[in-house]
């Protein structure tokens, strides 16, 4: 069985790239707030964690409406921090295995599965998909793909945001999750099929996946 684990999902910041003035939390994907999407896959853990920032109202009504039991950390610096600084907040008093998922990410149900279903700690890679990727950087040994870092010009594979690591090894940081796991590389890299959403045309990709039965296309 798993260890018992934190799950923060960060959906504090305001997604000025899209352009539509909404938090992505509450984008509508094929009918369901895409927060809500992201819960469904997370019944079975019973610590989860949601940063809210930028409309936290609203994200609040909506996650709370769905599950009672949802932990809302308050991020009141938004403007000013990056993924890190959320994170950062909502480890705090955590259990031991924590993990990271990004407020703008659709994971292929399987994938986080098989993520979650693991007590390893690893980074998560995809192929590349999006328009200025923070890629990851690897290297293969006995068959195992590992993360050795990050960097906006080098690496096969692209940074998704989700990572799963001991509290107790973590920095806390402002700026972003990379950066806070940077220092524990080189950690196994767990493959994941995705889509995030930063502009109009990747909002436009992630409802045709979750529609399409999460098949991929070319």
């Amino acid at each position: 069985m798993p260890v018992s684990k934190t799950i923060v999902i960060s959906c504090a910041g305001m997604g000025t790239r899209l352009g539509i003035g909404s938090t992505k939390a509450l984008l509508d994907i094929d009918g369901k707030p895409l927060i809500i999407r992201q819960l469904e896959l997370l019944r079975a853990f019973d610590d989860v964690r949601i940063v809210v920032g930028y409309q936290m109202e609203k994200v609040m009504e909506v996650a709370g409406a769905y599950r009672p039991d949802l932990l809302f950390v308050l991020n009141h610096n938004y403007r000013n921090t990056g993924t890190g600084g959320s994170f950062s907040l909502a480890i705090r008093h955590a259990r031991e295995t924590v993990v990271s998922l990004d407020g703008d990410l659709l994971v292929h149900p399987d994938d986080l599965a098989r993520v979650l279903g693991s007590d390893r700690e690893c980074v998560c890679g995809s192929v590349l998909g999006t328009e200025d990727p923070m890629r990851m950087k690897t290297l293969t040994q006995d068959g195992q793909v590992y993360g050795v870092g990050f960097s906006r010009q080098e690496g096969e594979y692209e940074w998704t945001g989700l990572a799963q690591v001991r509290r107790s090894r973590l920095t806390p940081g402002d700026r972003h999750v990379c950066d806070m796991m940077a220092p524990l590389l080189p950690l196994p890299m767990e493959l994941i099929r995705t889509r995030e959403i930063d502009t109009m045309a990747d909002y436009e990709r992630a409802v045709a996946w979750v529609k399409g039965g999460y098949r991929e296309t070319v």
